[in-house]
């Protein structure tokens, strides 16, 4: 038996603002006779936004009540409340993440996403929305090849690597982008990313000027691509990483707002009043684009695609949930390692203490990977040392070994029946990364989750 999920995606972009709404299908794919295995099966979006260029007061601020005006009137037309929303991501990409008030907008616009889970995207949480929303995971898997994906948008390029079986295998992110110069309707610069040397607001720009540094950018992504020798010149426009190549040849895929522009020459230049039109026609003309590329499925909308309908997976085939208030958003993954997790319960709980120290009085996920078909004696001991280490309320773990239900009976034995404890498995929480969790689905069989990056630092 089927159930369903209504998910939102809205992406805050440095170009557009965009929201689309998805119902996302759940099913238990185990046989009869074994342990439940809930998936989500199938997706259908029901609902996108047009694209609206994102409301700015400033070139450093951005206009909350007019985004929040946006998103409201499309709440409208979609014909749904943020009550009926379940699941999904409000996400804050490229540009707009260096704004000046970009996490107090996020704040304010909490109240739009009901009871759902709220993501704010870092680098390599949008380089995957983005991909997979374009569909470059699932080309990958149908030719088996290798798959390179660009994102390229306003502010940055994400680049997402899926090897031949659909796999990610590495992310990255590029201060490369149509809107890194703005313009007036007659060609003079209005604004200027602080990535950038050499361009002055006030100075006039032609597609002749502006040669030089279209060459600049484009030689950025060949270098990230593997087609030119690596130089200083990447490092300088890397946000935080580039992805690590195989040695196997790889296909390229495109998507974003640039995406729609590669190779056509005879749009006017101005039309965006950025680089985007330029941009894109030097790609078209680049090694990237020389042996042919991949246009995603989706192009501008590839990353509000996949924020509404492949930021949420859900946890595995046993859950322990008891005491807690849904959502819980943000938890900071603490990551044990496997020696610390076969310690004694002193040292367990030692090693769980110190890591705590590192996050103060903020929500944390006790992230693990567990042991596959424990004895009772091993999820006592494990028990009894988290019990001693954590003193976080409520009390989240996160296994990777199918042990969840087992684990969270023994803390409730050791914590008592005043203590919130959700224990989750099947998932991954990688250290420095964070966990919003929804409300049980399907009887309390499955609980939505997003593994997530944040956007500020």
């Amino acid at each position: 038996m089927k159930e369903s999920l209504l998910s939102v995606g809205i992406d805050l972009g440095t170009t557009t603002t965009q929201m689309i709404v998805s119902r996302l299908y759940l099913e238990n794919t185990a046989s009869p006779f074994a342990v439940p295995r809930m998936e989500i099966c199938d997706r259908e979006i029901l609902y996108q936004s047009e694209p609206y260029f994102t409301p700015l007061r400033s070139a450093d601020t951005l206009d909350a009540p007019a985004i929040e005006q946006i998103l409201r009137s499309e709440y409208e037309k979609a014909g749904i409340s943020p009550s009926d929303v379940k699941t999904g991501a409000v996400i804050i990409t490229g540009e707009t993440a260096r704004k000046e008030n970009a996490r107090q907008v996020l704040t304010a616009l909490s109240d739009l996403a009901g009871s759902f889970v709220v993501a704010t995207a870092g680098p390599a949480l949008e380089s995957v929305l983005a991909a997979r929303g374009a569909g470059a995971d699932c080309y990958a898997e149908e030719h088996g090849v290798h798959v390179l994906h660009f994102d390229i948008g306003g502010g940055t390029s994400n680049l997402a690597l899926y090897g031949p079986e659909g796999e990610l295998l590495d992310t990255g992110c590029l201060n490369v982008g149509g809107r890194l110069l703005k313009f007036d309707k007659n060609g003079t610069i209005t604004y200027v990313s602080p990535v950038l040397q050499g361009c002055r607001v006030g100075e006039k720009a032609t597609p002749e000027s502006l040669a030089p540094l279209l060459e600049t950018l484009v030689q950025a992504l060949e270098e990230a691509a593997g087609l030119r020798p690596v130089t200083a010149l990447l490092a300088h426009f890397i946000t935080d990483k580039t992805v690590e190549l195989p040695d196997a040849p790889l296909v390229f895929s495109f998507s974003g707002g640039v995406a729609d522009l590669i190779g056509k020459e005879a749009v006017d230049w101005l039309r965006y009043g950025d680089l985007g039109v330029l941009l894109g026609a030097a790609i078209g003309r680049s090694r990237l684009c020389k042996d042919g590329y991949v246009l995603g499925q989706q192009t501008l909308r590839a990353t509000v695609v996949g924020a509404g309908s492949y930021s949420t997976e859900l946890s595995g085939s046993t859950v322990s949930c008891t005491g807690a208030e849904f959502p819980l958003q943000g938890l900071a993954a603490i990551r044990l390692r496997e020696s610390e997790e076969r310690a004694d319960p002193e040292i367990l709980s030692r090693a769980i203490q110190k890591k705590l120290e590192l996050y103060g009085d903020a929500p944390v996920v006790l992230s693990m990977k567990g042991q596959h078909s424990p004895g009772y004696s091993e999820i006592l001991r494990l028990a009894e040392g988290i019990s001693m280490g954590l003193t976080t309320r409520p009390v989240v773990i996160a296994l990777e070994q199918d042990m969840a239900k087992a684990l969270g009976q023994a803390l409730r034995c050791h914590m008592g029946k005043e203590t919130p404890i959700v224990c989750l498995d099947g998932l991954h929480i990688p250290e420095g990364s964070f966990l919003d969790i929804a409300a049980p689905v399907m009887g309390g069989t499955a609980v939505p989750v997003v593994v997530k990056t944040l956007a500020f630092s």
